[in-house]
């Protein structure tokens, strides 16, 4: 069971928790209803929740933070995981298993101030977009074909324009179409060298291809092989 040393989380919570686990579930969170904090920063946190599992290649739960109960199965399949630099809320729900959360009221801090500002705030959430989304290795492959289209098109444009109207001044549009489509090759080629790095941090993030999570009439021994 996880919980803040600053008891905003309710500790009798808990007990709610244990009793899911007990139905079931192997991962019980609390999920934040509402929270006594300005709505400036209110309204920051639920963009960057709401930026975090549109962008993510698996769902990853808003308005919940660190405050839940993990199965030892879940534990287990996350020490098999390699990165320094770790995101748990979306590590543990990309594992799978049964998971369900509890809507609360989180209370206001009793004494000192968090000194978990809006930069280490910005931090987490970069840690959590490069961590399970492959959008941003994805952006020049994404950018290089608008500009690769946008100059196609241009290019057809300014023959046409030429064949209507041949009076133009010459050289200006032909140079433009040019710059874009360069801008746009690179990009593409850029994109092929991040799909590559995709795999290889993939493969070097070494995330367990399917977790057995129950077998019968078959020994775990049997599993590995």
């Amino acid at each position: 069971m996880q919980i803040d040393a600053d008891l905003q989380d309710p500790p009798e919570m808990l007990e709610a928790f244990l009793d899911k686990w007990e139905q079931g579930y192997h991962v019980v969170y609390g999920i934040r209803r509402k929270r006594p904090e300005g709505s400036l920063i209110n309204a920051f946190r639920r963009l960057g929740y709401w930026v975090i599992d549109a962008v993510s290649e698996h769902p990853i739960p808003r308005d919940v933070g660190d405050f839940r109960l993990i199965d030892r199965k879940v534990i287990e399949a996350l020490a098999k995981v390699r990165t320094p630099n770790p995101y748990l809320r979306g590590m543990i729900a990309g594992l799978g298993f049964s998971q369900t959360g509890i809507p609360y009221d989180r209370d206001a801090r009793v004494a000192g101030e968090s000194k978990f500002g809006v930069t280490r705030l910005i931090r987490l959430g970069l840690t959590a977009v490069f961590n399970h989304s492959t959008v941003p290795l994805r952006i020049a492959t994404i950018t290089g074909g608008v500009m690769l289209g946008v100059s196609g098109l241009g290019a057809l444009y300014y023959v046409a324009l030429r064949l209507t109207h041949p009076e133009l001044p010459q050289g200006l549009a032909s140079i433009h179409i040019l710059v874009l489509f360069g801008i746009g090759l690179q990009s593409v080629l850029m994109g092929i060298i991040g799909e590559y790095l995709l795999r290889i941090y993939l493969i070097v993030r070494a995330e367990p291809i399917a977790i057995v999570e129950r077998s019968l009439n078959i020994s775990p021994d049997e599993l590995k092989l």
